[in-house]
């Protein structure tokens, strides 16, 4: 199964640890897994912190039982985190293959991926699909670099990107 919600990336590693710790280790339900990860991250909302209940579940830091969510065993580092982003993120992969040897903008990986975006995502929101799915590969460049997959070259206000 693939995975979708993917929330902007931190600004260091150690953020993907105490999120996974914010989760309680006896399932509990959604509304009480958010109401703990807004209270533990400082999230903005309560859709922030239901994106990365869920952005936790892929990268296997927690799982959804009969009972409600918990967190898993696995511990947090940076090349379970990589390779479970890789394999259970929708775009990851296709947007980590599009790096080469030249660098691209966020922007030109968008455009190398585009085709990959589901129709009925294109149909259910046409007039916005397409700014939403940037911001996704954006992010999704941000999270490949926070995990070593690929390294900011340019910094400036269009950062480049290169798989490492």
């Amino acid at each position: 199964m693939k995975f979708k919600p993917v929330p902007p990336a931190p600004e260091t590693f150690a953020f993907v640890s105490r999120a996974q710790a914010a989760v309680p280790l006896v399932p509990g339900a959604e509304d009480d897994c958010c109401a703990r990860l807004l209270d533990r991250l400082d999230l903005p909302d309560r859709d922030a912190a239901r994106t990365w209940l869920t952005f936790l579940r892929a990268l296997e830091l927690a799982e959804e039982t009969s009972s409600g969510f918990r967190r898993t065993d696995t511990e947090a580092t940076v090349a379970g985190c990589r390779a479970a982003l890789l394999d259970r993120v929708f775009a990851a992969e296709a947007v980590h293959d599009a790096l080469g040897g030249d660098p691209l903008t966020a922007a030109e990986a968008f455009a190398t991926v585009r085709e990959s975006v589901p129709a009925w995502e294109r149909h259910a929101n046409p007039s916005r699909w397409e700014s939403v799915w940037r911001e996704r590969v954006a992010d999704l460049l941000s999270w490949l670099v926070l995990l070593d997959a690929a390294e900011r070259v340019d910094g400036g206000d269009d950062p480049a990107y290169v798989r490492r």
